[in-house]
């Protein structure tokens, strides 16, 4: 049974891409909606519930979910597409799911600050590039090609989606609150 929801879930202000946008605005649309769309699964929870375990025997928690996809951002734009080689905030060699390991010294307001500080610098280092500018870091596994700016964009779009149906039954399991 759901536990009663700790706070009113916050009105959804996400916008969806226009049906007639361009290419890069639809894109960048769908990457954005499904970044809100997470923000919006863990609003008005607190700290607890959003390291709570809520689906048996998954190790998932919402907590987990925002940490992994700072990771998710920094690995796709900072080491794919500009070969930084930025180091991992929260996983290491020993514990290659840290991210999704939030204990309780781990904090909503430290996690979702390094999130939104990874989504503003793919902002920012993604903005002057064509769709089809291609990545100097890592290269894909099986063809050894570059990653373009378009690829990014199809596959943090599916990363997030993914992530966003997990989202979904954490939060109806914790509250009871539904939606998409």
């Amino acid at each position: 049974m759901p536990a009663a929801a700790t706070a009113p879930v916050p009105a959804d202000t996400r916008t969806v891409p226009s049906s007639f946008a361009g290419e890069r605005e639809m894109l960048e649309g769908w990457l954005e909606f499904h970044r809100e769309t997470l923000a919006l699964k863990c609003a008005g929870l607190t700290g607890e519930q959003l390291r709570e375990r809520a689906v048996p025997p998954s190790e998932l928690t919402l907590l987990g979910l925002v940490r992994h996809m700072a990771e998710v951002e920094s690995s796709w734009f900072r080491n794919r597409l500009r070969d930084e080689k930025a180091p991992p905030f929260y996983f290491t060699d020993a514990d290659p799911d840290g991210d999704f390991h939030a204990g309780p010294d781990d904090t909503w307001e430290e996690a979702y600050a390094t999130w939104q500080a990874q989504i503003a610098y793919a902002r920012e280092v993604a903005a002057p590039l064509p769709l089809d500018h291609r990545g100097s870091g890592e290269r894909q596994r099986n063809s050894g090609d570059p990653f373009t700016l378009r690829w990014i964009y199809a596959h943090m779009i599916e990363e997030y989606a993914r992530h966003n149906g997990h989202a979904d039954l954490l939060r109806e399991r914790l509250d009871g609150a539904t939606g998409d």
